[in-house]
């Protein structure tokens, strides 16, 4: 162990806590990294934050430092218990028992009095499904800095037109802006995953210009034409959107109501914007047989 890693094997040996496979954990335990996370994030004094996934307290620490108050939400029973018994945590960070896809963000940001800020070093099993709890409850939240396998960072930021141009891609860009802030290599952690790492910043307060730009529309219906759009992406728009969930529509009428969006209907869900997704939806919510 370097003098610059943190003692995260020691702890895991000493405690008989083994990182559980079925969790996907994966310890930070490079100090200076976890510091400059922290750094990068933005966080002010005057901040609550919310961390998901304590886990050994690698970033908590840090964070704990920089912040007002931290409230971890941690899965693991074992870790919990850890940190009950040894104390170990600084005082202004509340530890609670739960799993934080199960977490009522909108509560949360109550808690805090206001949208909530997050940090999270996440199981990267979990990543997809936070990330759409994430876009559901964006109304809930200020930022998250996650650090994330880094085939998911890219998706999240990635061009029109790329393979990795995705439902995430589409859906985030309707609520906040992705930017990659770090790297992080696979010996950085324990175990050493196999994959590199990336730390993004997704903000949603104040809203992106981009955002605040769109026009009104359905959001829950967005979400159904671009799931329904990528769902068969090697298809055109005609094809994949008569296969996919826009009920109530022919063939001929989905090709018509593309046209009217400016969409050519031989495309391809991968070249089409999110301003070029919302007009399509408003012209979907607006059509009589839908």
């Amino acid at each position: 162990m370097s003098s610059n890693d943190l003692p995260i094997k020691k702890i895991l040996t000493e405690h008989q806590l083994a990182p559980s496979k079925k969790l996907g954990q994966n310890f930070l335990v490079h100090r200076q990294t976890a510091e400059r996370i922290v750094e990068l994030s933005g966080v002010t004094s005057d901040d609550s934050v919310v961390e998901l996934g304590v886990g050994l307290g690698s970033l908590t620490m840090p964070l704990a430092e920089r912040v007002k108050q931290v409230i971890g939400l941690e899965l693991d029973a074992g870790i919990v218990a850890y940190h009950q018994e040894h104390q170990d945590l600084p005082s202004n960070v509340t530890l609670i028992h739960q799993d934080l896809l199960k977490a009522d963000f909108a509560e949360l940001a109550v808690q805090t009095n206001g949208p909530l800020k997050i940090l999270a070093n996440l199981p990267y099993s979990i990543s997809n499904m936070l990330l759409f709890k994430l876009i559901e409850n964006h109304e809930s939240l200020d930022f998250a800095v996650l650090m994330l396998q880094k085939e998911v960072g890219q998706r999240l930021t990635a061009p029109v037109g790329t393979k990795e141009y995705g439902v995430l891609s589409v859906l985030l860009a309707d609520c906040a802006s992705v930017k990659t802030i770090m790297q992080v290599g696979p010996g950085q952690f324990h175990p050493r995953p196999k994959v590199d790492s990336v730390v993004v910043r997704i903000t949603f307060r104040p809203v992106p210009p981009r955002v605040a730009e769109l026009p009104p529309h359905d959001r829950k219906l967005l979400r159904r034409i671009v799931n329904a759009a990528f769902g068969q992406r090697r298809k055109t728009l005609r094809n994949s959107l008569s296969a996919g969930m826009i009920k109530g529509l022919s063939r001929e009428q989905i090709s018509a109501l593309l046209s009217q969006s400016g969409i050519n209907p031989e495309t391809r869900a991968e070249r089409l914007t999110i301003e070029d997704f919302v007009r399509l939806t408003n012209a979907i919510a607006d059509c009589p047989s839908h």
